[in-house]
């Protein structure tokens, strides 16, 4: 082979390589908090991994990071006003910032502030500030293409904490949750942010704080989601309502992202139960039918994953393993307490709520195994929400106004 041509070929391999690993949206590639990133320490040192980079006064707020194409997308609050930052992957150094909206209301304990993750399609980026201004932005400069309020384009309802959610890129239908009377879920294009649908959800009631996920494909398929109403799942093509589930509600918050293996969904409630539904369709209707509720598997903040089989989650108190067909419980350990969680290359990050620390532990049904913990500097007062990302070699720990890249990539 030329050398020019095999050169050309090394390149190509390797930036593909690259986009495979990263991480453009809401608990990545997929939004099932899996990352694709391969070669990865399996243990770490007793400091912990490396710093590649610390970025400091990127204004407050919750939002976790999305890494994609050499750049990290974040949501940060400056006052009362949101903005989207744009970051070199491998500096930490700013390319531009735009605002995309206010803060929304806190009608609750007040944790105000932006809290959504930028999605990342193509040459553009979606961002969803926490008051509802939805916006479609070229990733290049942060030049404005279109935008939407969900508040007041759909009459929408958030929750006592504002928008939250992370939108949807599904072909070229963006999805999302306006919640109320007239628009519990929308579909928009993409390009335009013309409205395709918008799904009625009987007593729906408001948006909450999960965000969508993709259920099926073809005719059957579904986005399911948590409203306060319960577990819902929409026909994609129409938004036509197929069905609701409402045992894993909670009585504050409706927080986790389900975790859909085939026809099964998991959804938790983090002072509730979390339990299975299978979906079974039967003409142009769909039941969920209950596999199985538990006390034990009371997810909220931090989300769930699904690896070979088992789920993984943390109570307010502890991380679990839990076996994702029966719902039968293998182990739990306090370790970090409540915790959000991401997984690559044969390990779970877990980054506790409150120290901020973050473990690196082994998936087993034997027991908890860890292997190495790191714990932030520059920590604020305030709760460690946003998720571990896990992307081309990085590990990305967002905190209030500091976002640190680790380097988490075996040598």
């Amino acid at each position: 082979m030329p050398r020019p041509l095999f050169s050309a070929l090394a390149l190509f391999c390797l930036a593909a390589f690259v986009q495979a690993a990263d991480s453009p949206q809401w608990r990545g590639p997929d939004r099932t908090g899996v990352s694709k990133e391969t070669g990865l320490f399996k243990e770490w040192p007793a400091d912990g991994p490396k710093v590649r980079w610390v970025v400091k006064d990127i204004g407050t707020g919750y939002s976790t990071p999305a890494v994609a194409k050499g750049r990290v997308y974040v949501q940060t609050t400056v006052d009362n006003d949101e903005f989207a930052l744009v970051l070199d992957e491998q500096t930490g150094k700013e390319i531009w910032k735009k605002q995309i909206g206010k803060v929304g209301e806190n009608r609750g304990p007040q944790y105000p502030g932006t809290r959504s993750t930028p999605t990342v399609d193509g040459e553009q980026i979606y961002v969803l500030a926490s008051d509802g201004e939805l916006s479609c932005l070229a990733a290049a400069d942060g030049k404005k293409v279109w935008s939407r309020n969900l508040a007041k384009d759909f009459e929408g309802k958030p929750g006592l904490w504002a928008y939250t959610e992370s939108v949807l890129i599904d072909g070229d239908t963006l999805v999302c949750t306006p919640g109320g009377e007239k628009a519990s879920l929308a579909a928009l294009n993409k390009k335009t942010g013309e409205t395709i649908w918008q799904s009625v959800v009987p007593d729906g009631g408001t948006a909450e704080y999960a965000s969508i996920m993709v259920q099926g494909s073809g005719d059957s398929k579904e986005y399911v989601t948590f409203l306060r109403r319960g577990l819902v799942g929409v026909n994609a093509k129409t938004g036509k309502f197929l069905w609701v589930f409402e045992k894993t509600i909670d009585p504050g918050a409706n927080i986790i992202t389900p975790v859909i293996s085939g026809a099964k969904v998991f959804s938790a409630g983090g002072r509730g139960v979390g339990g299975t539904v299978e979906l079974q369709a039967s003409g142009d209707s769909v039941t969920a039918k209950e596999l199985y509720t538990a006390k034990g598997l009371s997810v909220g903040l931090g989300g769930a994953i699904l690896v070979d089989g088992n789920l993984y989650g943390c109570t307010g108190q502890a991380l679990f393993c839990a076996d994702f067909e029966t719902g039968k419980i293998h182990w739990s350990e306090r370790a970090l307490g409540g915790a959000s969680l991401a997984y690559a290359d044969g390990r779970i990050y877990m980054r506790g709520h409150n120290g901020g620390e973050v473990a690196l532990v082994e998936p087993s049904t034997e027991g908890y195994r860890e292997k190495g913990r790191l714990k932030q500097d520059d920590r604020s007062s305030k709760p460690a929400w946003p998720y571990p990302v896990v992307a081309n070699g990085g590990l990305f720990v967002r905190d209030q106004g500091v976002l640190v890249c680790y380097d988490v990539k075996a040598k």
